[in-house]
Order: C-alpha cells, then sequence, then structure tokens
C-alpha cells in the first residue's frame, strides 16, 4: 500500500519470526520498491481505458494502485507522473518463477492492446 514503510518490511518480518519462537527463520530481500497511485481523476485514466475497450471490445480493469514490485514510484511519486501499467499474463502463469509462461491468446491481445495503446496515442491531437 502506498504509505507502507517498505524499507522496514524485512527487518520486521524477522524481528517478529524471531520473537514468536522462530529464530532459524532467515529473513532477506533483495530489491524494495515504494507502493504507487495514480489519482483516479487523471484524464489518462479514462484516455487508456477507452483505447483498451475500443480496442478488445471488453471493459480493462482499472486499479489505482502499483504494488511496488517495479520501481514505477520514480514516476509517479518523484516525478509526480501520472502513470499507467497494462500486465499481460494471467494469475496461473507463475510469473518470475522457475516455470513462468504465458499463453498464446494472452499473448495475442496483449499485442493487440498495446498496438491499440500506440496506435491512439499517435492519433491524439497535440497541443500547442
Amino acid at each position: 500500500m502506498v504509505g507502507t514503510k517498505y524499507l522496514e518490511v524485512i527487518d520486521g518480518v524477522r524481528d517478529y519470526l524471531h520473537k514468536n519462537g522462530f529464530p532459524m527463520v532467515e529473513v532477506s530481500g533483495a530489491q524494495r520498491f515504494g507502493a504507487s497511485r495514480t489519482d483516479m481523476d487523471s484524464p489518462w485514466i479514462d484516455w487508456a481505458a477507452n483505447s483498451i475497450r475500443t480496442t478488445t471490445g471488453k471493459a480493462p480493469a482499472v486499479l489505482p494502485n502499483f504494488g511496488g514490485s517495479l520501481p514505477n514510484d520514480v514516476f509517479s511519486e518523484g516525478l509526480g507522473l501520472p502513470t499507467i501499467w497494462v500486465p499481460h499474463s494471467y494469475p496461473g502463469c507463475s510469473q518470475h518463477a522457475p516455470d513462468e509462461h504465458i499463453l498464446l491468446p494472452v499473448t495475442e491481445e496483449a499485442l493487440t492492446i498495446m498496438a491499440g495503446l500506440f496506435w491512439d496515442l499517435g492519433e491524439a491531437p497535440r497541443k500547442g
């Protein structure tokens, strides 16, 4: 969640486990990024959702929070930019696991969505 003291999570989990009878458990982490949130009133939210809806004929799921698995906070918090992430997976894909995979229909839809977004962005009126 946005505001989570993510730099303290690993120490907090380790301390909790050790204090509750699990001193043998080692807790470590390699990467930590802050969660971020895009303002749902940003015009980019509607623009991207409409583009995806037009391209696929399906209503996209719009979630304002990004959980911190990528350094999105650099853009959203550091630079104050609205960000849009379009995942191309499904719950059983085992993303980033040794048996990670993506299905052909998911890949085809992902390519279609991204082509539509880039097409619509290229067709958007320019401000002087």
